[in-house]
């Protein structure tokens, strides 16, 4: 028999009653616990050191410390702690420094149940955080907030430094597509592709999926 493993939850907001809902929500989920709150981003960095979540969900307008600052310092502290950014408008421009600092995506406030929770499975897992196509089209209407600079991909030394395969990979994660579909594209298995992501991202210094998409679309690789 197959246990399947717990995912550690942190959740992060200045309104309690939101956390509330967010808690009585995950808790009655399999697989899934609620392992700390915290009301800014300095108690979510304190509970993170002291709690070491899978994933926190983080708000971004919060007194004191906000969303942004604490996810750049869970994400460059905690490499196995991923980010999702909570925002009540899709193309928030804190949304947008959020991705900059680390975090592995961003979700609606009023985001239905069923996809917070395959979110959060997705990002655990180290896949895209939502629609993969969106995430890409959103890292483009992004790039002005994020200062990304677009150039040849031959000028970058990392990634003359892929293979063939992991090129192609590093591409198609650059489209959005999540590992299921690269897999079927390839003609491989799933777990072979997740290990070249694996590679793809530590050869590029990446932090996560988000970051290669930004990368992708910095060497002009996608989003054309």
């Amino acid at each position: 028999m197959i246990v399947e493993e717990t995912i550690r939850i942190l959740l992060v907001d200045d309104q309690e009653l939101v956390r509330y809902g967010f808690r009585l929500m995950l808790q009655a989920t399999p697989g899934m616990a609620v392992v700390g709150e915290a009301g800014d981003g300095e108690e979510a960095i304190a509970a993170t050191e002291r709690l070491r979540p899978d994933v926190v969900l983080m708000d971004i307008r919060m007194p004191g410390i906000g969303g942004i600052e604490a996810t750049k310092w869970i994400t460059d502290h905690h490499h196995d702690t991923r980010v999702l950014v909570l925002t009540t408008y899709d193309l928030d421009d804190y949304a947008f420094g959020a991705l900059g600092a680390g975090a592995a995506g961003f979700l609606l406030k009023d985001t239905r149940p069923d996809d917070l929770i395959a979110a959060i499975r997705a990002v655990h897992s180290g896949d895209a955080v939502v629609s993969p196509r969106i995430t890409a089209k959103l890292i483009e209407v992004a790039a002005p907030h994020l200062g990304v600079r677009r150039g040849p991909a031959a000028a970058d030394e990392a990634f003359e430094e892929l293979t063939a395969r992991e090129r192609e990979i590093f591409i198609l994660i650059g489209r959005g597509e999540t590992n299921g579909e690269i897999a079927t594209r390839l003609y491989l298995s799933e777990s072979t592709v997740k290990a070249h992501v694996g590679r793809v991202l530590a050869k590029l210094d990446l932090r996560n999926r988000v970051e290669a998409v930004i990368r992708a679309y910095e060497l002009g690789l996608v989003g054309q």
